[in-house]
């Protein structure tokens, strides 16, 4: 029997579930009690479950391969709105000299997210006509535009911020 999955396709899945093991592995060395959602779970693919009580927390991991200047993780339209006290996100840079992750509140994703979309439609295409909406959406570390809430730097607090789940 054929598989359907293509060489790419399975490339990005194994990238996928390697930035997943690496936050539950991460979670567990420091003492955070977490675990896998179970599949198709909407948006979030680790649960965090304090060991003392208090409230449950929630992760989305999105992870990508460091692949010279052009840094950053795809985002789409819903993460503009995707919003909650108990969400945060994930971002696993993987290199083959270190991996990284930065833990960021989803207020602070959304609100990047939403800067981004603004100051991308207010500039010019080349050629010099309006832009339209979009839906490719990149989450980076430094954008060629003006953000105010991101400036060159601004994930470099987030960086194995991992106290913030505690």
């Amino acid at each position: 029997m054929k598989s359907s999955i293509t060489t790419k396709d399975a490339d990005s899945i194994l990238v996928g579930v390697a930035g997943e093991h690496l936050v539950l592995s991460r979670l567990f060395s420091h003492r955070i009690l977490a675990s896998f959602a179970p599949p198709k779970f909407p948006d979030v693919d680790i649960l965090i479950n304090p060991i003392n009580g208090g409230r449950a927390k929630w992760i989305q991991v999105k992870t990508t391969e460091t692949k010279g200047k052009d840094r950053g993780w795809h985002m789409r339209d819903g993460h503009l709105k995707l919003v909650s006290p108990q969400l945060y996100y994930c971002f696993v840079e993987l290199s083959p000299e270190s991996q990284n992750v930065f833990v960021i509140p989803s207020r602070i994703v959304a609100k990047v997210l939403t800067e981004t979309d603004k100051a991308y439609i207010k500039k010019p295409k080349r050629d010099g006509s309006k832009r339209t909406s979009h839906s490719h959406r990149m989450l980076k570390p430094s954008f060629y535009m003006q953000v105010p809430s991101a400036p060159d730097g601004w994930m470099d607090k987030y960086l194995e911020n991992w106290d913030s789940l505690k």
